[in-house]
């Protein structure tokens, strides 16, 4: 396999232990498995308990954070899609987690709350939370705490920077050769 290394392999259960690859090529497959790894916690120790897939977790969590929202705001703060939103916002809603109502100053825009049930499942994933953010940063000088921070934002904003007529830069730049 081009650009992997072997560095192992086990005949007797048939495993072959791979390096990743170096450069950014091996940064982008590290940043993809600590997204990988930090999900763990989320779907062994939540996701089937309360019936509460990532995304909604992830809104659920925003707008207890935030406070009342509007769907796109989410999508922004979350960096989940508009679509993902949509059905996530429709599972909360159904599962009476969330209400959305019109805002009466603006008839056009939706505003996401918090219920009762809502906040009760907030308070009670807000702690953990902040076990699995303490597991990851504990040891780490506040020096490299910055550092990571500073370049997470960077990273952020390059995916998130749009061209003139407003699209994706790092949708447009990625594209597969050949596309338009």
């Amino acid at each position: 396999m081009r650009g992997w290394t072997l560095v192992e392999a086990d005949t007797d259960d048939r495993r072959l232990v791979l390096s990743e690859p170096e450069g950014r090529v091996g940064t982008l497959h590290r940043l993809l498995k600590l997204n990988n790894r930090l999900l763990a916690p989320f779907s062994t120790h939540l996701a089937h308990r309360y019936a509460i897939s990532l995304n909604e977790f992830r809104l659920l969590m925003a707008i207890g954070r935030l406070g009342a929202s509007a769907s796109h705001e989410l999508a922004e703060h979350t960096g989940v899609n508009a679509m993902s939103v949509s059905r996530a916002v429709s599972t909360l809603e159904r599962h009476g987690r969330i209400t959305v109502e019109t805002d009466p100053a603006n008839r056009r825009r939706k505003v996401l709350r918090l219920t009762g049930e809502g906040e009760r499942l907030y308070e009670v994933m807000l702690p953990h939370t902040q076990v699995v953010a303490d597991y990851l940063l504990r040891g780490m000088a506040d020096e490299d705490l910055a550092t990571l921070d500073a370049i997470l934002g960077k990273l952020i904003a390059r995916l998130e920077a749009t061209d003139t007529e407003g699209r994706s830069q790092f949708i447009e730049e990625t594209k597969p050769a050949g596309e338009g």
